[in-house]
């Protein structure tokens, strides 16, 4: 293969110039740690750690949020935690006697039935119509996602043939059908890779930062 191919049409060196796909792959590493849960266990937690680079130069938009499952979350322990104390203060009445008092106490004493815990079961049912709400949510907008982005293999054809030149920061494909060898901004190549796979209005609503 000519040497030539890989030199970098912006500078014309091609001592910097990687593949698109060798570029992101490098960009994205997993990170191990050990963190404490709220019982304060140790926990091992890995996660993936990405470069602005490598994000730069992703095929695809990213996936939605997933902030709301931390919403969804809390309330679910909410909503737990007053059922639970729910169903303890009607334990706790059953087993007293019908008028709330109890063996020698005075009549005044005897007819406090406490304070009134009804709150607890609006509470839990509160919390449950909203994790339903989260979860709905989340399905509805994977399934968004998923639907956008059903091109990505076309997408991902074309983003395989670029080359990424470290010295001038731009990408430039070679012998693309309908492609030149022109150097791209990397907003630029996001826009063209993802027109390619059907969701190119996505590029502006996902600018490549400090771009």
């Amino acid at each position: 293969m000519n040497e030539d191919r890989h030199t970098c049409p912006g500078c014309g060196r091609d001592d910097l110039v990687q593949a698109v796909p060798a570029v992101y792959l490098a960009g994205r590493n997993a990170v191990t740690s050990r963190e404490r849960d709220a019982d304060g266990d140790l926990r091992t937690v890995t996660r993936t750690s990405t470069t602005a680079l490598a994000d730069a130069l992703a095929p695809v938009p990213p996936k939605p949020s997933r902030g709301l499952a931390g919403l969804g979350l809390l309330a679910g322990l909410l909503g737990l935690g007053a059922f639970l104390g729910r169903k303890l203060a009607g334990t706790a009445e059953e087993a007293g006697f019908p008028d709330g008092g109890y063996v020698g106490a005075p009549d005044d004493l005897a007819q406090d039935t406490g304070p009134d815990l009804a709150f607890l079961g609006w509470t839990a049912a509160l919390a449950l119509a909203v994790v339903v709400l989260v979860v709905v949510l989340l399905l509805y907008r994977g399934a968004v996602h998923a639907r956008r982005t059903a091109g990505r293999h076309q997408a991902e054809e074309l983003w395989s043939q670029g080359w990424y030149c470290h010295r001038c920061g731009t990408v430039h494909f070679l012998d693309v059908p309908g492609e030149d060898r022109a150097p791209l901004t990397l907003q630029r190549f996001r826009e063209r890779v993802w027109e390619r796979g059907g969701y190119g209005a996505l590029a502006a609503r996902h600018p490549v930062s400090g771009r």
